[in-house]
């Protein structure tokens, strides 16, 4: 072998030796941060948090609905072998009720709605909402519902509650603080740039409330109608007014003695406007508008429309507020 051989051999061996030592780090760098997480929006947060260290895994991505969701073996392996999994709560999102209930010992469950900082909402029921708030927008959900039972419970407790949390930008700002805890406390030599992050997050949040504030103030007492209660969050930071929704619930069909209530009550409150959601279809909103001065419009309180990643959150904020005042007060 002469020289030039010699070197060119000399050179594919070292390479090959780097190659192979880079393969044998990369799923190790890979694999320090195992962190799960159900939805977009917190998805999103939790993104932000940990910009730098590693990158969250989503669970119910695209159009889904944790509503609706169905766990696929894929998805339930990751959860189970993570560092950390991060929900809102198991009334938001029922696909996680087995799994946790079987989470290995080493699986930390951060569940969003027991959050230290967190302001819940009594779930809003019967679909008729104005007798239960101020009009202003500043009470809504505060009164105690349950059919006249009284709560024995934790469980049912949480039930009775919304869990929508994330549409209130200070609920936001206390997921943050609580995921930025998770993650130091699960990966300490990365704590400073957890902290760092979620600084930067927590002012991002403040000049989007007063982004959103200013650009809703005139829509203040405008009367609307929901397809389902999951904006009182939203509704309540933001001084708007729904006055009921078209279901009680996402999971079920309105049926007709439904439908003809929601028209009687669009025809009293003078309602401005009835809001659809992705996934449902647009004719229930159709057929309770008919006969009405009422605009449709629609709402994607989940972000399922959106598509994930660090900017998500801000994303769909603004994309409701531009929905609201669009349909509310559109450009005459």
């Amino acid at each position: 072998m002469n020289f030039s051989q010699l070197r060119a051999h000399f050179k594919i061996t070292v390479w090959a030796s780097v190659f192979a030592t880079v393969a044998q780090i990369a799923p190790a760098q890979a694999d320090e941060t195992k962190v799960v997480v159900t939805i977009k929006p917190i998805h999103a947060l939790v993104t932000e948090v940990m910009a730098g260290v590693g990158t969250p895994t989503l669970i119910v991505d695209g159009s889904a609905s944790p509503h609706t969701f169905t766990l696929k073996p894929s998805s339930a392996k990751a959860i189970n072998e993570a560092h950390i999994f991060i929900r809102v709560s198991e009334g938001l999102e029922p696909f996680t009720r087995k799994v946790v209930t079987a989470l290995p010992k080493d699986v930390a469950l951060l569940s969003l709605s027991e959050a230290k900082g967190v302001t819940l909402l009594d779930q809003r029921e019967g679909g008729d909402f104005e007798e239960h708030a101020d009009h202003g927008g500043h009470d809504h959900g505060h009164a105690h519902h349950g059919h006249g039972k009284k709560k024995t419970n934790h469980v049912e407790d949480a039930a009775a509650k919304d869990s929508h949390i994330w549409l209130d930008p200070e609920n936001a700002k206390a997921i943050v603080v609580a995921v930025t805890s998770a993650l130091s406390e699960r990966y300490p030599e990365s704590a400073e740039k957890f902290n760092t992050n979620a600084a930067t997050t927590l002012q991002k949040l403040d000049a989007l409330r007063a982004e959103l504030t200013s650009e809703l103030l005139a829509l203040k007492g405008k009367p609307f109608i929901v397809f389902h209660d999951a904006t009182q969050y939203f509704e309540k930071s933001f001084g708007l007014t729904a006055s009921g929704s078209i279901t009680l619930s996402p999971d079920v069909q309105p049926s007709a003695k439904r439908l003809t209530a929601v028209r009687k009550k669009i025809a009293k409150l003078g309602a401005v406007c009835v809001f659809a959601e992705p996934g449902f279809q647009p004719k229930l909103v159709a057929a309770v508008t008919e006969g009405s001065q009422s605009r449709s419009g629609s709402l994607d309180a989940e972000g399922l429309m959106q598509p994930p990643g660090s900017n998500h959150y801000y994303e769909m904020m603004r994309s409701l507020a531009r929905s609201i005042k669009t349909c509310l007060q559109p450009v005459s």
